[in-house]
């Protein structure tokens, strides 16, 4: 039976196609047909069935006729004709195979005519493999047996490019077709190749689909090679491919794509690493990307493309985990080491110089005094927008590391603890004074800014101040010291060296310290944040005042050459520019909203986390406070490091000067750092170190509503909020008496400097005790203090208020007579200069002249803004129906009297008498002297004491300023400067009544002058009325003389000894001797 096979029917459909031209309607009504992807397809291959020898037994009579014909006419041949069937459907699916092949690799071994290929279903353009071909002896296609080789000669091929042929009779220029099949670059053309055959799994047959999978993972199978053997792949950095793989996803729309890619690839790669492991496969790629993002800027959209990539990283748990690995620091000790790593290279980008004093090539605020105040106010605007950005991807990055596993998280951990432990040497006073070796040993103040930002967002879930977690805060993690690697990780301790931080309150000898087995990650993230802070924000915070301040100078003696010409004014307006830029760049880094939020929703949890711990609280829920404090028991404060304060202290101070609108859209925050101050600042249980206590003070003044002389023109800031908390904040009385109590314990710090320091220290609470003099509740809690301090005068500690007053005096007394001499000392120096006496001089001497008149000026200026400070704030304390009746009571006792009235007419003697031309000098502004002003306060003072008989009588007992003559030239003085015609007129009867007194005192101490000297005073030199005896050197003193010594110091004048009013004992027998002569000499005079 001549039965046609299905080869010969293909032969048939062969010829009728070419017979036929155009007959594609038969052909395609040929069952056979079906095996092919297309008619051109079935041409393609009947067209290579001619050079194919053929079975003998293959009758060509019966070719003419269709499969479908031939079975119908042979019903007894259906097996012969299945088999058959079969033998032609392998031979179809083998070009099928073939033709997805090259779809998907774009690789061949068919060079034939293209005219005699279909256009559908193959692709424009594939690499010609011809070495292989020759190889195989002439195999034009290609099949699972061949593809692995054929992979990899292409993959080897340097320029593919040079091989491509046309798959089609196409010949239009196609360049995409070009570009995809001629890539060179390995791993993008593994990916793209990775792409197809995921395509094709979706389309094929699923005869063909095991064949499609098995293309897709020899892409992944190839790209694990060439990762591994990346020096077969000749002039290919198939690493940087890789990144650039990577950066071509973020920025276009196929990052998940890229992502599967990679997931695949690195599962592959994990599974076979005896050529390479996988930490050195993706260590250069880390140091490519390392390199190419330290010179971004933080405006640069291309670095958020490369922080995408670092997300990605931080994401998968394998790359993560090497990532970790990889940044460990060679040097752990060495604080720049963290810098020059890839965490640390990103963290270094900011608006902030790159190079510290290098202005040039800086990418913002150049030439500010060319720009608009709202120029470079949208300027500063679009950094804060870039930073919110920035800042966002680290928190990201850092929580997916922390996330991401046990063991990235403790490498992290230990990195950051690392880091900040190397770095601790950026908080020193001479890191500071010695820029240069600073800057090679520590990182930069942009990597700790953007450190801090990014650990102040993982801090917000707990910087709630009544969230519950906070408690969970075990700061005995601070006192761990020694501890092994192993029990850093199993206990979570990575912040190293806090042992050595001073705390709060020293731990009390009696106090046992319980360690927790394990310590919370919000232990450990509180205290690497204020760590962070207190090294990166404060030096910044620090920097700007100083700026700021030569800032001034610097514009200051600009204006003043520019009037006297020269080519100084250009370079001082140089330097001027390149300060500003710093400046406004430091400004710009240091403000950006996002992150003082957040600081500031952190500082007040903190201050309500460290009330919570000064009240015993170790329990799950917040406490209410109440006065008194309870008395501390195992108090965990003996373990929290000061500078949780001091940041807390910065922060606010900071914002008070550059971003004081903050604190206004900030009540509830500013109650928690009220009740903070109130607890701590007077309370030296809770905070022993004076110097922080007086800190707080300038934060309060910091917070509190203040309202400036501003310049014209100028909007007053909005105070409504911080009038609101002020004024009705419920501990007011106890915030009052705690600034009273700090103003006075800062007299002795046990500090070398403090005498000094100590002026510095209360010239923020003159501003605060004008403001709560202004607030009745405040007012009413001092006045109370004063009410006290007069029913207990003689007590054996001197009671708070009496210490205060007498401390006031003290430095009023002082600071301007110091103010006065500095005054003096500046007018002769600018004579001598006005003179020309200072032209004939050296220049070294001429040198000396000018820096000794500037540091008089500085002197001058200081003290005389410290004098008219205290001088006002006695003038308001005695003011009207508001005054304090204990000045008025105190001043009944002789030795406040005496030293006020002293106080007083001293100054006026300088102000408005003979002496007061030597304080002329030519601009009272420059040095904030105010004459007027002082001469107004003297005045007050004596109308407001001078109701009081005893303080008038003692007015021209003060033999070294007083005479009538000084009173008159002071009411001739208040006409001068117009002060209200009341005010004049009553101090002219007080002038009056005073100088009737001293005509009485003249009488008195002409009876008094030969007193014998057993009856006066050792220290005072005057004539004893009440003499006590000093228990320990023995020695007799007027009682008014050791009680005024004893304000101050509570020692023996005489031996140091440790002495209080309660064990000084009268001396009777020399009092009766006194009196006695007092009567005789009364009544002999009075005979005579």
């Amino acid at each position: 039976m001549n039965i046609a096979s299905p080869l010969s029917v293909t032969k048939t459909c062969s010829r009728e196609m070419t017979d036929q031209g155009n007959n594609n309607q038969n052909i395609s009504q040929n069952p056979f047909a079906a095996l092919f992807s297309s008619l051109a397809d079935a041409k393609q291959f009947a067209s290579g069935q001619k050079q194919r020898p053929v079975d003998s037994g293959e009758s060509h009579s019966e070719s003419d006729n269709s499969v479908s014909d031939s079975i119908d006419d042979n019903d007894d041949s259906v097996a012969e004709i299945s088999r058959s069937f079969r033998s032609q459907q392998e031979l179809c699916e083998q070009l099928n195979v073939n033709h997805m092949i090259q779809r998907i690799f774009l690789i061949t071994l068919d060079n034939s005519d293209p005219s005699l290929r279909s256009g559908n279903g193959i692709p424009p353009r594939c690499v010609y493999l011809d070495e292989m071909a020759a190889d195989l002896d002439g195999q034009d296609w290609l099949n699972m047996d061949t593809i692995e080789q054929a992979l990899f000669s292409r993959l080897l091929l340097p320029e593919p490019g040079n091989h491509l042929i046309y798959m089609t009779s196409c010949s239009v220029v196609n360049l995409s077709a070009d570009r995809d099949a001629g890539e060179k670059r390995a791993i993008p053309y593994l990916y793209a190749c990775y792409r197809r055959a995921k395509e094709e799994i979706t389309k094929v047959p699923e005869k063909l689909l095991s064949y499609a999978v098995h293309c897709k993972n020899l892409s992944v199978s190839n790209a694990r090679t060439v990762l591994l053997t990346p020096e077969i792949y000749i002039s290919q950095n198939v690493y940087e491919q890789l990144v650039d793989l990577l950066l071509e996803a973020v920025r276009g729309a196929q990052f998940e794509e890229v992502v599967e890619f990679l997931e695949e690839v690195i599962a592959s790669l994990l599974a076979d690493q005896e050529v390479r492991s996988f930490r050195e496969v993706m260590v250069p790629v880390f140091d490519i990307f390392q390199g190419r993002v330290k010179d971004l800027d933080l405006c640069q959209l291309l670095l958020y493309s490369y922080l995408e990539i670092l997300l990605y990283f931080s994401r998968q748990k394998d790359i993560s985990k090497v990532l970790m690995e990889h940044i460990q620091p060679k040097d752990p000790n060495s604080g720049i080491q963290y810098k020059k790593t890839l965490l640390g290279a990103i963290l270094n980008i900011s608006c902030l110089l790159k190079t510290p004093g290098v202005v040039e090539n800086h990418g913002f605020f150049l030439n500010p005094s060319r720009s608009s105040p709202q120029e470079m106010k949208v300027q500063e605007s679009n950094i804060h927008q870039f930073m919110g950005q920035f800042h966002d991807k680290l928190y990201q990055i850092l929580k997916n590391l922390l996330q991401q596993s046990s063991e990235t998280r403790h490498l992290l951990l230990s990195w950051l603890g690392g880091c900040l432990q190397a770095n601790m040497g950026r908080a020193k006073i001479w890191a500071n004074q010695m820029p240069e070796i600073f800057f090679q040993m520590f990182a930069s103040d942009a990597f700790f800014l953007n450190l801090g930002a990014a650990l102040l967002k993982l801090c917000q879930p707990f910087s709630r101040p009544y969230s519950p977690k906070l408690l969970t805060f075990n700061p005995t993690y601070c006192l761990l010291k020694e501890l092994s690697e192993e029990e850093r990780r199993n206990r979570n301790v990575h912040a190293r060296g806090l042992d050595k931080e001073t705390c709060l309150i020293p731990v009390p000898p009696q106090q046992t310290v319980e360690f927790a087995q394990s310590y919370s990650l919000l232990t450990e993230n509180l205290i690497l944040t204020q760590l962070t802070l207190y090294l990166g924000f404060h030096r910044l915070h620090d920097q700007m005042v100083k700026m700021n301040q030569s800032l001034h100078r610097l514009q200051g003696t600009w204006r003043d050459t520019q009037l006297s010409g020269g080519p100084a004014a250009a370079e001082l307006r140089e330097q001027f520019e390149r300060l500003m830029t710093v400046y406004l760049s430091t400004k710009a880094a240091t403000t950006q909203p996002a992150m003082l939020q957040n600081c500031l929703n952190l500082q007040a949890s903190c201050a309500a986390l460290l009330v919570q711990l000064s009240l015993g609280n170790q329990g799950p829920e917040h406490i209410p406070l109440n006065f008194p404090l309870p008395a501390l028991e195992n108090s965990l404060l003996c373990f929290v490091p000061e500078f949780f304060a001091e940041n807390m202290g910065d922060f606010f101070i900071f914002l008070r000067r550059f971003a004081d609108e903050v604190l206004e859209s900030s009540a509830e925050s500013l109650e928690h750092v009220l009740t903070f101050i109130t607890v701590f600042m007077g309370n030296v249980d809770r905070m022993k170190n004076p110097h922080l206590r007086a800190k707080l003070a300038e934060v309060l003044e910091a917070v509190m509503p203040h309202m400036e002389t501003l310049t014209p023109g100028a909007v007053q800031p909005i105070m409504f909020q911080r009038q609101r908390v002020f004024s009705t904040y419920c501990h007011a009385p106890q915030l009052a008496e705690a600034l009273i109590t700090v103003f006075v314990d800062i007299e002795f710090t046990g500090d070398p400097h403090q005498f000094e320091q100590k002026f510095n220290y209360r010239r923020p609470m003159y501003a605060i005790l004008k403001y709560m003099w202004g607030e009745e509740s405040y007012r009413e809690s001092i006045k109370r203090l004063a009410d006290y301090a007069s029913e207990n005068l003689e007590a054996m500690n001197p009671p708070l208020f009496l210490r205060f007053l007498n401390l006031l005096m003290n430095d009023a007394i002082f600071l301007l007579d110091e103010a006065i001499q500095y005054l003096s000392k500046i007018k002769i120096l600018q004579l001598e200069r006005d003179r020309g006496e200072w032209d004939s001089l050296a220049p070294d001497a001429r040198r000396e002249k000018e820096s000794s008149l500037q540091m008089f000026g500085q002197l001058g200026r200081f003290h005389n803004i410290m004098s008219n400070e205290t001088i006002g704030t006695l003038a308001f304390l005695t003011s009207g129906k508001r005054r304090i009746l204990v000045i008025n009571y105190t001043t009944n006792l002789d030795l406040n009297r005496r030293r006020i009235i002293s106080m007083l007419n001293y100054f006026l003697q300088h102000l408005v008498g003979p002496k007061m031309g030597a304080l002329k000098v030519k601009d009272f502004s420059e040095f904030d002297f105010k004459p007027q002003q002082l001469v107004s306060d003297i005045c007050t003072i004596y109308l407001n004491l001078g109701d009081e008989e005893n303080f008038c009588a003692t007015v021209p007992k003060d033999g070294r300023s007083y005479s009538p003559t000084l009173f008159c030239q002071t009411v001739r003085v208040l006409k001068k400067i117009n002060k209200p015609g009341v005010m004049i007129v009553l101090f002219s009867l007080l002038a009056d009544k005073i100088k009737s007194l001293a005509d009485r005192h003249q009488r008195e101490e002409e009876t008094y002058s030969d007193a014998p000297d057993e009856f006066l005073d050792p220290i005072m030199s005057t004539l004893m009325l009440d003499p006590v005896l000093l228990p320990s050197s023995n020695v007799t003193v007027d009682r008014t003389t050791i009680a005024r010594h004893l304000l101050s110091d509570q020692t023996d004048p005489f031996n140091r000894s440790p002495l209080t009013m309660d064990q000084i004992r009268p001396n009777i027998e020399l009092r009766q001797q006194i009196m006695k002569w007092l009567a005789d000499h009364k009544q002999s005079n009075h005979m005579l």
